[in-house]
């Protein structure tokens, strides 16, 4: 039933996340400033929240609506361990209801058209990608 489910952080670790949310809206990193110029104020047609808590995680960007998540990758996001740790949350997320597709900060950067493309038709699609 999409869109119609809701997750939200465990009342513990809430205040912990929240905080780190806010930071993470504050302050922004360049990649994320520009996917957030075309998502917000409904450009895709959807609404768009950034750093979003879902659980026990803060999304980059989430469409609550059509329950799809939107991750960027920087330099970090290639190492072994962190590259684990991105499919565990990724299957959690999928767990939960959630479609999440991810690109790294280079794809946006060099090929902007292209993954605003893929974004426009992962909100089309049905299927968990």
């Amino acid at each position: 039933m999409k869109g119609s489910v809701r997750h939200s952080s465990d009342v513990i670790g809430y205040p912990l996340l929240w905080k780190f949310a806010k930071e993470n809206r504050n302050n922004p990193t360049e990649a994320e400033r520009l996917l957030w110029f075309y998502l917000s104020n409904k450009q895709l047609g959807v609404r768009f929240r950034r750093q979003h808590i879902i659980g026990q995680y803060i999304a980059d960007f989430v469409c609550l609506e059509e329950m799809l998540v939107v991750e960027l990758d920087g330099g970090y996001h290639s190492l072994p361990e962190k590259h684990l740790s991105d499919e565990q949350r990724a299957e959690d997320l999928q767990e939960m209801g959630y479609r999440v597709i991810r690109f790294t900060n280079e794809e946006l950067f060099h090929a902007i058209d292209l993954v605003l493309t893929q974004i426009k038709s992962a909100l089309n699609e049905n299927a968990p990608l």
